[in-house]
């Protein structure tokens, strides 16, 4: 966000003040946490991915002789990620299959609840942590609050729930996390 003066020039406004304040204590995932949740949403992708692959090339474009492979070159393979990644983060709250799974959740730093946009962000993120040799998930080793690709280009982080579990209530009916961090005079440790 910017500001404008009298004089027509834009000053440079931070913009993550209280939201990303009061996520300050909470307890981030670990690095196999993160994995693993990966790993498995990206079994979840291919395996919505494949019928409709296959439907895709048998009835519309009424091939006989198919080679159906994953390939994140191809442009329904990449979609399909796109979208599950987007809408499950979306309706999960930051919290998809494979975060599930892990015991993660993604949090947004500048709101309370991760909105549509934010999340197909995140999923694009995926992609370009791949595109650069796997290093946009490396970045997760020398970032204070082990930000990869994904979490810089949608503004989140991830964090571990299992831990925090009998601190957090349940989510209201607007899908709104009243989260509560761990407490500050607890050492946390990644046991």
């Amino acid at each position: 966000m910017t500001h404008q003066l009298n004089n027509g020039r834009r000053r440079f406004h931070a913009h993550a003040g209280a939201r990303a304040h009061s996520l300050d204590g909470f307890l981030l995932a670990t690095f196999w946490q993160r994995l693993l949740g990966y790993f498995v949403d990206l079994l979840v992708a291919v395996i919505l991915w494949f019928p409709l692959e296959f439907s895709w090339r048998r009835f519309v474009l009424h091939e006989t002789d198919m080679h159906i492979v994953w390939d994140f070159h191809e442009a329904g393979n990449v979609a399909v990620m796109i979208l599950y990644w987007g809408l499950a983060t979306y309706f999960g709250n930051g919290q998809t299959i494979g975060k599930w799974v892990a015991g993660t959740r993604v949090l947004s730093v500048t709101s309370e609840r991760m909105g549509l946009w934010q999340s197909v962000e995140r999923g694009l993120g995926y992609g370009a942590a791949v595109l650069e040799g796997g290093l946009g998930f490396l970045q997760f080793f020398w970032d204070p609050n082990q930000m990869c690709a994904q979490d810089r280009l949608a503004e989140t982080i991830v964090i571990d729930v299992r831990k925090q579990k009998a601190e957090v209530p349940m989510a209201d009916a607007s899908g709104a996390l009243p989260l509560i961090p761990a407490s500050p005079k607890s050492p946390q440790t990644d046991d």
